[in-house]
């Protein structure tokens, strides 16, 4: 089996980080170890190889973009855009992510251990038989789920150390597809007007819980128990048109 390759980004400009994985991949490695990442942006953007990446250190903007394949895990925080319209990847991050994280996804998983920025899974979109799955163990900013068209939103507050609420405001404005699940209770005032609430049944419970299965794997360091989690209750949202704005257009 082939040694990881280690690279030490220390003072790396973010190109040439990014370059030299580009090089290292088309040489056949498919292991990485980023030691000393400090905001460094890109990182794996584009890769369509099966690769690993560990990223130790703080990830700069849109880790992970346009990735059709392969696994990133982040042992700190991540800044805006993790998972900018990426495909079939794995990102896992040990700790927070900023804004606008899922952008655009149509496959894969987010893995966020604890909360994220603003405007998170917007955009995000079933594609053929992709599901995007986002799954935050924290807290949410506001408009999360805005305009969101297909895909899963999981939202966990596990950590729920301050008077914060669990999701900020506009929650799910303009959405007409996926689903989202909130462990906890949000007061109604702070949801879109695209979005209802509907029964959390026992397939959504079984869906549910498989998910949360392999994200308490992810970080398993830190104890998390699926049967503790899945003992709260859960909201789920869901858009109550496919077409709420329908009636701007002209056919």
């Amino acid at each position: 089996m082939q040694e990881p390759l280690v690279i030490d980004a220390k003072g790396m400009y973010y190109r040439q980080l990014n370059q030299m994985i580009r090089d290292k991949v088309k040489e056949g490695y498919r292991h990485f170890i980023l030691k000393n990442v400090n905001g460094q942006r890109y990182i794996g953007a584009g890769i369509m190889e099966d690769v690993y990446i560990e990223v130790h250190g703080v990830a700069g903007n849109d880790l992970g973009v346009f990735m059709k394949r392969g696994t990133i895990v982040v042992y700190d925080n991540a800044q805006d855009g993790v998972g900018n319209t990426m495909e079939g990847t794995k990102i896992v991050v040990h700790g927070m992510a900023g804004d606008v994280c899922g952008y655009g996804m149509r496959g894969g998983k987010l893995h966020i251990l604890r909360d994220i920025g603003y405007r998170t899974g917007i955009h995000m979109k079933t594609y053929k038989d992709m599901v995007p799955v986002i799954i935050v163990g924290g807290k949410a900013g506001d408009f999360f789920g805005e305009y969101m068209a297909g895909g899963v939103l999981v939202l966990l507050n596990l950590w729920d150390d301050d008077d914060r609420p669990i999701v900020g405001n506009f929650v799910g404005t303009g959405m007409h597809g996926g689903v989202m699940y909130i462990r906890g209770e949000v007061d109604p005032y702070m949801f879109g007007k695209e979005v209802g609430v509907r029964e959390f049944t026992q397939e959504d419970r079984d869906y549910l819980r498989r998910l949360i299965a392999e994200y308490c794997e992810d970080f398993k360091d830190y104890g998390l128990d699926v049967d503790q989690i899945m003992s709260e209750p859960f909201l789920k949202l869901e858009p109550v048109s496919t077409r709420p704005y329908g009636k701007i257009y002209a056919y």
